[in-house]
């Protein structure tokens, strides 16, 4: 009797490129929605990751984010975020609004502290960059494994929803 050896693609000490091209191809089937067995996140994708321009006329966060540094992109789809989910306030790298937006310049233990204040709040939690480095990708990582709610990781920014109507799910797009 011969036994098999199978090799898991993630325990492999892969380039980065080559890396980044298995990600996108297991995020492949998550495209334009299809594959997301959720109403809340498809409504994400298809209104919010999806749209080519914003939703309303009046953009306050858009301009905020621009502002700070943001891709068009990411501050378009987060104004449209805001929109799409009827948030009345945002905040970046604070604690005062339903949106929270933290920025990679925060430290892990401030990031840490606004994520557990916000999940008391109910609100909204928005990490920038959760690939930006080895540090912020293991803070993302362990934020999603405590999260209670769904948490959704489109490569640019990591959103966590404090509603306790969500279940506990965790969506990679």
């Amino acid at each position: 009797m011969s036994f098999v050896r199978r090799h898991n693609l993630r325990r492999l000490h892969l380039p980065p490129r080559i890396a980044e091209f298995r990600s996108r191809f297991a995020r492949a089937r998550h495209f334009r929605g299809h594959g997301v067995h959720s109403p809340f996140v498809y409504g994400l994708v298809r209104r919010v990751f999806m749209a080519h321009r914003l939703l309303t006329e009046e953009h306050p966060l858009y301009d905020a984010l621009r502002a700070a540094g943001v891709s068009e992109r990411r501050a378009r789809e987060l104004q449209n975020l805001m929109t799409h989910c009827g948030y009345r306030s945002f905040a970046i790298d604070e604690d005062t609004a339903e949106l929270r937006i933290l920025t990679p310049r925060l430290h892990p233990a401030t990031c840490t502290a606004l994520v557990r204040r916000a999940a008391a709040a109910g609100a909204t939690v928005v990490l920038l960059d959760p690939y930006a480095d080895t540090e912020r990708r293991r803070l993302c990582g362990s934020m999603v494994a405590t999260h209670r709610s769904t948490s959704v990781d489109n490569r640019g920014y990591l959103l966590l929803f404090n509603d306790r109507r969500l279940p506990k799910q965790h969506f990679r797009i």
